[in-house]
């Protein structure tokens, strides 16, 4: 079992930024990528990015390409996402998630085994 929890959501103007970190204890030796989405009120679960957890390779989202960046460090087993120039669309509750049945960098929520309650983020225009 793999448990993680999110923090660092909150209120923040367009144009502005903010980091959401995901903390990952249990079994974490078997986690091979880490993967965040998010969703918006009414609409489904969509892939923001992520991050191969040993090579530190990432993917991202055209919609956030250049303004958020994954990172992790593997010695806090914890993983991050920086958020600039926020936009009033990038409002959402934001998802980390990990997958432990293998390597790769996966769109799909249905590759990842292991999820978090989420953080909300707010961005007003």
């Amino acid at each position: 079992q793999v448990q993680l929890v999110e923090s660092g959501g909150g209120l923040v103007q367009a144009g502005g930024s903010l980091r959401v970190s995901c903390a990952a204890s249990g079994r974490t030796f078997g986690v091979y990528s880490m993967g965040w989405f998010r969703q918006a009120p009414g609409k489904e679960r969509e892939f923001v990015a992520a991050i191969k957890w040993s090579a530190g390779s990432t993917d991202y989202a055209d919609s956030v390409k250049g303004r958020f960046t994954i990172s992790r460090d593997n010695a806090k087993n914890t993983v991050y996402l920086q958020l600039n120039s926020l936009k009033p669309e990038d409002t959402a509750v934001y998802y980390c998630a990990a997958r432990t049945r293998g390597s790769g960098l996966f769109h799909s929520q249905y590759e990842y085994d292991y999820w978090g309650q989420g953080t909300q983020v707010t961005v007003s225009s």
